[in-house]
């Protein structure tokens, strides 16, 4: 196992800075150029060369987005003026005007007038992490305006009413059927969504929630960890914003947990090689994604979707705390071998295959987001000693019982 699960980041923090500082760099401008000034709204999806027409955002990638500006400060990338003008505009937009009920956003909002697009839901986790994002922007700025507007988001977001009368929470509304049945019920990205709602000083859930979900334990080549979903994007998310680097529940240490599950992933991926002869030690990673036939949520293990020899540079990216040395040399070899069609103004496409000669002519604001975030607490811990800085976020871990490990 890597060094990184006893909590430390596996290898010296410097390792090949200029190829993630550039893969930093352009995807902040991501987030800068494809965000609407007026109401901060990030596109959920943009093309490769930066050409835009159309409008659909998604507030993941906002929250994304947001605290990409928060990093894009402490890099110097644009003058820290604007950046606090496109964080106040953010949530100003999100508290005056973007529709929301119960203190929950929609999914999808068209950028230009926060209007619901693609018969939307109103998402219970797209919401957490648009408020990682206004939180993290809270603590950072120290901004008495931000600040305000951060914690009023906060502060209004109704978590007992997505409970929907049970133990786990709901994954979302609409107005045409009421309360989505399905819920947030089994290990996945869901753990900075429970946290948000039992930190929460004014409408929180209970701390039994907590342990309310289920934790499958999968044995996969010698390795045993939890995990419900194939994508490997599942055991990344929570941890972009909350660091749990030597800490455990009754449960697990759920950063070994992330390192074992990148392990396993690779090793899965190098199983596939007898059929897709692309995947091999520096080249692997498959994660919900683009692909020739649309958009997929694949992976493994266990095998999910119609695996076909694509790979996914956010895979491995979104990995990099977790497996350093492994996940940094897929984004070299990437880079080195095929960045002539999969390297563009806003970093790596979202997918490609070099079996078929597709390329993703795509990038997605979440994919990109992941991209950043892991990469810049690999280099620095930046998102995670800011967010952590959070008290309702220590406060929800220390009432599910996060101990010291």
């Amino acid at each position: 196992m890597s060094g990184a699960g006893a909590g430390g980041l596996g290898v010296a923090a410097n390792l090949h800075v200029p190829l993630l500082e550039e893969i930093e760099r352009r995807a902040f401008q991501y987030f800068w150029e494809q965000a609407c000034e007026a109401t901060g709204l990030v596109m959920d999806r943009a093309a490769t060369d930066g050409d835009e027409a159309r409008v659909v955002s998604s507030i993941a990638a906002t929250g994304f987005g947001l605290t990409a500006l928060c990093v894009g400060d402490a890099r110097g990338y644009k003058p820290t003026a604007a950046l606090k003008q496109r964080v106040i505009a953010t949530l100003d937009f999100f508290l005056s005007v973007a529709p929301s009920v119960n203190g929950f956003y929609y999914h999808f909002m068209d950028i230009n007038t926060g209007a619901p697009v693609l018969d939307s839901e109103v998402s219970s986790i797209d919401t957490a992490i648009l408020l990682c994002g206004a939180l993290t922007c809270r603590e950072y700025f120290q901004d008495a305006q931000i600040a305000s507007l951060a914690t009023q988001l906060y502060n209004r977001v109704n978590w007992e009413w997505m409970l929907n009368g049970g133990a786990t929470l709901s994954q979302g509304w609409t107005p045409q059927n009421g309360m989505i049945k399905s819920r947030w019920d089994s290990y996945c990205e869901l753990m900075m969504l429970y946290l948000l709602a039992i930190g929460s000083p004014t409408n929180p859930i209970p701390a039994s929630s907590w342990r309310a979900w289920t934790r499958p334990v999968l044995e996969y080549q010698g390795l045993s960890f939890i995990t419900a979903n194939a994508p490997l994007f599942t055991h990344q998310f929570s941890h972009a914003w909350i660091d749990f680097r030597n800490k455990r529940d009754a449960f697990a240490n759920y950063f070994t947990n992330s390192v074992i599950a990148t392990q396993a992933h690779k090793l899965f991926c190098l199983s596939l090689h007898p059929q897709f002869s692309d995947y091999a030690n520096d080249f692997w990673g498959i994660s919900a994604s683009d692909s020739v036939d649309g958009y997929v949520a694949w992976g493994g293990p266990p095998i999910m979707g119609p695996i076909d020899g694509t790979l996914v540079p956010s895979a491995a990216a979104g990995s990099i705390p977790f497996l350093p040395a492994e996940t940094i040399a897929v984004q070299q070899y990437i880079y080195k071998h095929f960045s002539a069609r999969a390297w563009t103004r806003y970093g790596f496409v979202n997918a490609f295959n070099p079996l078929t000669g597709w390329y993703d002519p795509d990038v997605i604001g979440i994919c990109q987001g992941i991209t950043m975030l892991m990469i810049e607490n690999y280099r620095s811990e930046f998102v995670w000693k800011t967010f952590m800085k959070n008290p309702e976020i220590n406060k929800a871990m220390e009432l599910v019982g996060f101990e010291a490990s």
